[in-house]
């Protein structure tokens, strides 16, 4: 592509959660927002058990060429997790000198609620074991704003800081591509206060 920006580097983003957290939205936000800054996107179908509660994954690479969507162990740039427990579940697939963005956010799995396994509480100080960590309050802060199910966004916004090469503006044009009209102006106020968010 002609109008590829040269200063763009390529990544790669695994995304991770559970059913209903927004990781579909999500990618499709990432993979607009590097098809229109003119890289080369490879997206891969969002896998894994779709109802509330299933563990869910997705995959968007981008660069000046890239040839599949998947992301290998040990290869992703940045992992983006809306759930702790995810985050440390997929934390091998982050290079070491990549970026884990972890929602502090728990939704305990069936084993957990059925009393066979305890929850992980040291989970931040595991992750770090990985690669750097940025662990932030995204369902909290969206919850403050009376948008809960807009924690994505607000994860979204927060690792906005941490990716190379593009402007707020170049995100808020992407967030406005993907989210549906009626959920905009709220979507999009999700994406500022969590790229002001500062640990």
């Amino acid at each position: 592509m002609s109008d590829h920006h040269p200063a763009i580097p390529a990544a790669n983003v695994l995304l991770v959660g559970v059913g209903g957290q927004g990781i579909v939205l999500a990618s499709e936000v990432l993979a607009h927002l590097a098809f229109d800054a003119g890289l080369d996107v490879k997206q891969n179908e969002v896998h894994g058990l779709s109802q509330r509660g299933g563990s869910v994954t997705g995959h968007v690479r981008w660069g000046a060429e890239v040839h599949s969507p998947v992301i290998m162990e040990g290869e992703a740039h940045f992992v983006f997790a809306m759930e702790e427990l995810e985050a440390l579940r997929w934390a091998h697939f982050a290079r070491p000198d990549g970026l884990i963005v972890a929602d502090r956010h728990r939704i305990p799995p069936a084993s957990v609620t059925a009393g066979g396994e305890e929850y992980p509480e040291d989970i931040p100080a595991r992750l770090g074991g990985y690669a750097r960590t940025l662990s932030v309050p995204g369902y909290d802060l969206a919850a403050q704003m009376g948008l809960p199910r807009a924690a994505y966004v607000v994860l979204l916004g927060a690792m906005s800081v941490h990716v190379p090469g593009f402007t707020a503006e170049q995100w808020a044009a992407a967030v406005r591509a993907c989210v549906p009209a009626k959920h905009l102006e709220a979507n999009l106020g999700a994406f500022r206060r969590g790229r002001e968010w500062q640990g």
